[in-house]
Parts: structure tokens; C-alpha cells; sequence
């Protein structure tokens, strides 16, 4: 598999599993500069330092096996499948089916949308999109986005349960583009949850990190589109303990 970090919270009883590769190379890409969990204490620093240099690559990554031997140890509640993209890991499949038949694990898949993979045992998907404008999203990204949009749409209509996010970035994914966004995930379902996040700086990007204010302008710029709409500066204090499993 290409999992290569597992993190866990006691309290919730929510396992968080990393996978490794994507099918696009997003400029504003926090796993550029660190590869663990940002719930972690010591990465939330790393993260938000900016003297922090960029990340390396996993050094091993976990067999199923491996990655079912270490979640039996552990009692599951909920499990997101995060990136970079664990949809493209041919291995999936068996391993939520594996936490649905051990746990009865609520499965949530993080995703750019560019694949779909086996929604059998996925019972939740975060979609994170990423620009409407398809000019602006091969700048950040390296590809077009008419894939993703079509594959949003085919999840619309897939009856998982659907959440969307996307970053903000002042002067670039700004209150503009978070408008065309918006608009476009209402168009098709105005009660899918969305939230915004505030891009975070590092390496060469030559963007800021938003302000409270242009935060709080762009959830109300989304809220003309959407009934459900949040979002997350990078202040915010976690409620609940996380640590790391391997």
C-alpha cells in the first residue's frame, strides 16, 4: 500500500491514515513541507514556522497486512483516508472493507476528485476543489479541472454522503474564485457542506496567509451559494489528543 503514517485520538476514536502519490502537484501543498499529521503538536509548529524547510519523502511505507495488524490494536470509531490522494492506491478497496467488517468504521475518503474509486465501503467523501476557473487551476495544480468537475457531479449523484473544502489564497483563490466555487457546487446541491481554509505560507510561494477579515469576507461570499458554510484560519485550538501510531 502507500500508506506511510497513522495517526489516532483516543478520545474520538478516529484514526487518520496518510497515503502517499497524488495526480496533481499543487504549489500550496502543505505535505511540501511536512509529511506528518498538522493535528500533531510538534507538526502544527513545523507547520506554521516559517523557517521550516521542505519535506522529504516517506522513507517505508505499510503492507495491508501490515496497516490491519497495526488498526487491530487500536478501537475505531471513524477512519479518514487521507493525502496526498488515497483514491489512487489499488489496495483501498480491500482495506475499507477490512475496517467495516472489524470496526463497523464510518469511512472518509479526502479527495481531489481526479479518481473515483470503489465507493462500496466509502461512506463519506471530502472533496477538495481546488479552482472553478480551469486557467487558475492549471497554474496551482498542473492540470485542468474538467475531470474533477465531472467527477463532482458523478459523486453528487453517487448517494455517499458529500462534504467540500477549498483553500483560500489572497490575490490568487480569492473571494472571486471561492464565488465561482460556491456557485458551482450549488448549482448542483446547495445543502453540501463547504468549508474554507486559510492557506498557511512556505518555500517559494510568493502568497500571504489570509486575514481574519478576508477569511470571514469569503464565508460570506460562499453563504450566497451555500446553507452550509465554514472555515478555518489555522488559529484554532484542538479539543482532543492525537498521537501517532506509526
Amino acid at each position: 500500500m502507500n500508506i506511510y503514517h497513522i495517526t489516532y485520538s483516543p478520545e474520538t476514536k478516529i484514526a487518520c491514515l496518510h497515503f502517499w502519490g497524488c495526480s496533481l502537484d499543487c504549489r500550496g501543498c502543505l505535505l511540501k513541507k511536512e509529511l506528518c499529521d498538522c493535528h500533531l503538536e510538534e507538526t502544527k509548529r513545523s507547520v506554521l514556522d516559517p523557517a521550516k524547510k521542505n519535506a522529504l519523502t516517506p522513507q517505508r511505507f505499510l503492507s495491508l497486512d501490515d496497516t490491519q495488524r497495526i488498526l487491530l490494536k487500536l478501537e475505531i470509531k471513524e477512519t479518514v483516508l487521507m493525502g496526498a490522494e488515497a483514491a489512487l492506491d489499488p489496495e483501498l478497496p480491500p482495506l475499507t472493507k477490512f475496517l467495516h467488517d472489524s470496526f463497523g468504521s464510518h469511512n472518509v475518503l479526502l479527495t481531489n476528485g481526479f479518481v473515483i474509486p470503489d465507493l462500496e465501503d466509502i461512506d463519506e467523501v471530502v472533496f477538495s476543489l481546488k479552482a472553478y476557473t480551469d486557467q487558475l487551476h492549471r497554474d496551482y495544480t498542473g492540470k485542468g479541472n474538467e475531470n474533477a468537475l465531472g467527477n463532482f457531479v458523478r459523486y453528487c449523484h453517487s448517494g455517499v454522503k458529500l462534504r467540500t473544502e477549498s483553500v483560500l489564497i489572497p490575490g490568487y483563490i480569492d473571494c472571486a474564485e471561492i464565488d465561482k466555487i460556491s456557485g458551482f457546487i450549488g448549482e448542483h446541491d446547495s445543502r453540501i457542506p463547504y468549508r474554507i481554509d486559510a492557506f498557511i505560507p512556505f518555500g517559494d510561494n510568493p502568497w500571504r496567509r489570509p486575514t481574519l477579515q478576508e477569511m470571514e469576507n469569503a464565508v460570506n461570499v460562499a453563504r450566497k451559494n451555500l446553507a452550509q458554510v465554514t472555515c478555518l484560519t489555522g488559529n484554532e485550538t484542538l479539543k482532543y489528543e492525537v498521537l501517532t501510531v506509526v
